[in-house]
């Protein structure tokens, strides 16, 4: 029905994207990500429109979706600022960053996140005592990433966390006044 919606008043981006460069099923599965990190699927325009740019570099839905992502910037800091307040933040520190990026492997697949037990542990256990803080304060615990980390980040957090926001940095308006109240380091 969504697809159909949007061939109402797009018929020649629908075409274009399905099923030449997208099956329907790419599609569902990228849509099912955003809706996971409750990220609005309206603007459905902007969304086909960024899967089929670049959709025919990969077909791999974890990509697409961070791409999306980044293409509803607008939307998604219009999310978590409201009324243009500043996004207070926990912070990912250069010392996770780097673990978790060392942690990625690739395969035919795709990529994924292989780390130890005893790191993402410890990940919990900081990110844990960061969210906590940011709750005691008054705020909504909101993490803030790097765009090449995000989704691993994410992979991490959703386990016992699902609640919580993993934004990236490309994710936000340059607009947006963003305050780190937290740093997660290992």
């Amino acid at each position: 029905m969504l697809v159909d919606n949007v061939r109402e008043a797009y018929p020649a981006l629908v075409d274009e994207l399905i099923p030449s460069i997208l099956t329907i099923g790419d599609i569902q599965k990228v849509l099912s990500k955003l809706l996971r990190e409750k990220i609005s699927i309206r603007d459905m325009v902007t969304i086909f429109e960024t899967m089929a740019d670049h959709g025919n570099y990969t077909k791999d839905p974890d990509i697409l979706t961070e791409y999306v992502r980044q293409s509803l910037s607008r939307q998604i800091t219009q999310q978590f600022s409201q009324n243009g307040d500043t996004l207070r933040v926990i912070t990912v520190g250069p010392s996770l960053e780097k673990k978790i990026a060392e942690s990625v492997q690739s395969s035919e697949q795709g990529s994924y996140l292989a780390m130890d037990p005893m790191a993402t542990q410890t990940i919990y256990q900081k990110l844990n005592e960061q969210v906590n803080k940011q709750i005691q304060s008054g705020y909504q615990p909101i993490v803030l990433a790097s765009p090449t980390i995000r989704m691993y980040l994410r992979q991490i957090v959703e386990r016992t966390m699902q609640d919580i926001p993993v934004l990236s940095y490309s994710e936000l308006e340059p607009s947006v006044e963003v305050q780190s109240i937290g740093v997660v380091n290992l």
